[in-house]
């Protein structure tokens, strides 16, 4: 083992890198002393050592000690879903998808539905959806539902379509459409708001299985350096296996959960609930959506769609109604998170935040999720309105390939516009929104300071005047997170008083070339001085 754990009223590992985001910048350090109820006493340099004579002493061995990262938008049952159900994520075409279908329905004989998710259209070769005759060619006799990569779409077949009475009479829901063919007839794709009616038959997961997602997802988040999440979206019932969770010293990590919609779910909530299960817990937000995904060309915009001409997309609220549930969740004391990624989408929800806050900055720290396309001339409104841009990284290198075929080369200019909007004075919280991408959050890290994907491409990075420094990216996934989850007075940087949240490494981020952030490997992860994770053997 690396780093061995040892008891003690004080623990003070020495002989580290260390780095912590602070409000004054980067700080570093070569030794970290926390207390026995898991809180930070000092960062220091090795004379510190001598000040704490009792202290059990862990050497790090010359390794490089970072703030635990917080992921501030992702989706925690969806990520443990996918070890039970079928995960089609990077299928390279339409036949490959079919294939994986067909073998999991034949290794899942007793499954009453086939569900999964995972697929995108845009990475294959022919970059259409595909449909129903597809799946039904080799499961015909059970119902099967796949998401969209990102959520916003899924994919049935004919058997579904029959169970949700959708027919080619059908007609679109508001902020929803149904695929059709050149014929009129619904091919089996269901975007959006469409998805509700179909959805709203599939088996109800039980809280055992919530909780079973719940765990499988934390002991992967916690090996990749995560030591906090904002959930963005959850229902009563996940709250409620959360809560239990909690109060059973289950969760590894810090959550901070969104309630979704500002209906049912809010109401059956009542109040925020802050700082729960010894600071496990938090539900202190509400996850609204303003509009759909660019994928699937349901983003709203301001004007049609470069490569669509007759679509604008697919705005899910009209403005009044958005504003009145930003107005009632506000009202309740609870923080609001919109789902923004059309340029009219952001347009909407910065709207309804000026409405609700009478012009001027909150306190709740409203916030708007992905901020993906933005008009230039609404950038300068978040500093202005105190809301946060909570965005992830990885999307602009995942989306590179086809954001400026659907918008085009004047609006991309407000697209995943990171430098702008630090420039303007806007704070940006980072996540993955996983599982819509892989959640190693070292992938975001490489994402926002390259502008690069994976294999190094583009050469100079894709927008490479939009990418952030190093330090600002840490920043982003670490205080600037906590901050946008009102909890940078208790995480986020390894400060005095604050949690001692941090994971071991393999390599200096500051100093290895840039083009190796993303092959950084976790060796400990430690929440509230508490080893949580350990790789047992080094690659």
């Amino acid at each position: 083992m690396l780093l061995p754990a040892l008891a003690g009223a004080e623990t003070a590992i020495h002989n580290v890198v260390g780095y912590t985001s602070t409000n004054d910048g980067i700080r570093e350090f070569s030794v970290l002393v926390f207390d026995d109820a898991g809180r930070v006493v000092v960062t220091g340099d090795s004379a510190l050592l001598s000040n704490y004579p009792k202290a059990s002493r862990i050497d790090g061995w010359g390794k490089t000690l970072l703030p635990g990262l917080i992921d501030a938008h992702a989706h925690l049952y969806w990520q443990g879903f996918l070890t039970v159900s079928l995960d089609i994520t990077g299928t390279p075409n339409l036949d490959d998808a079919v294939s994986r279908i067909a073998a999991y329905a034949a290794a899942n004989p007793r499954k009453a539905w086939i569900q999964g998710r995972g697929w995108n259209q845009v990475l294959w070769p022919v970059k259409e959806f595909p449909t129903a005759s597809d799946i039904d060619a080799v499961v015909d006799d059970r119902p099967v539902w796949l998401g969209r990569i990102d959520g916003h779409a899924g994919w049935a077949n004919s058997k579904a379509l029959e169970i949700a009475g959708i027919n080619d009479d059908t007609p679109d829901p508001i902020g929803g459409k149904i695929i059709r063919d050149s014929s009129g007839h619904a091919t089996g794709v269901l975007v959006d708001k469409a998805m509700d009616s179909l959805e709203r038959h599939l088996p109800t997961p039980t809280k055992d299985n919530i909780r079973d997602a719940y765990l499988n997802a934390i002991q992967l988040l916690t090996s990749l350096g995560m030591t906090g999440m904002h959930d963005a979206g959850i229902n009563i019932s996940e709250a409620e296996v959360l809560i239990s969770m909690a109060d059973d010293a289950e969760l590894d990590m810090r959550i901070y959960a969104m309630i979704s919609d500002a209906g049912s779910n809010l109401d059956a909530i009542g109040k925020p609930l802050q700082g729960y299960g010894n600071d496990r817990l938090d539900i202190q937000a509400v996850k609204i959506y303003s509009d759909g995904a660019l994928g699937s060309r349901g983003a709203a915009m301001i004007e049609p769609y470069s490569d669509d001409v007759e679509n604008r997309g697919l705005p899910f609220h009209t403005q009044d109604e958005l504003d009145r549930y930003v107005e009632k969740s506000n009202a309740m004391g609870f923080q609001v998170g919109i789902h923004a990624i059309g340029d009219l989408g952001n347009r909407m929800a910065l709207d309804a935040f000026e409405k609700a806050q009478n012009g001027t900055p909150s306190p709740l720290r409203n916030r708007i999720e992905h901020a993906q396309i933005i008009s230039l001339e609404d950038i300068p409104r978040f500093a202005e309105l105190g809301v946060i841009a909570s965005m992830q990284p990885i999307h602009a290198t995942s989306d590179m390939n086809m954001a400026e075929d659907r918008i085009g080369p004047e609006r991309i200019k407000g697209g995943y516009a990171w430098r702008r909007l630090l420039e303007s004075g806007a704070v940006i919280a980072s996540g993955s929104d996983f599982p819509v991408e892989l959640p190693n959050p070292f992938l975001g890290l490489h994402a926002a300071v390259t502008r690069q994907d994976r294999d190094r491409l583009p050469e100079f990075g894709w927008y490479a005047d939009q990418a952030l420094t190093r330090a600002e990216a840490l920043h982003s996934f670490t205080l600037a997170a906590a901050y946008s989850a009102h909890q940078e007075d208790r995480m986020g940087s390894l400060e005095d008083g604050k949690w001692a949240d941090f994971i071991i490494v393999d390599r200096d981020y500051f100093n290895i070339p840039a083009s190796q952030i993303d092959d950084i490997k976790v060796l400990q992860t430690w929440v509230g001085g508490q080893r949580v994770y350990e790789r047992l053997v080094e690659d």
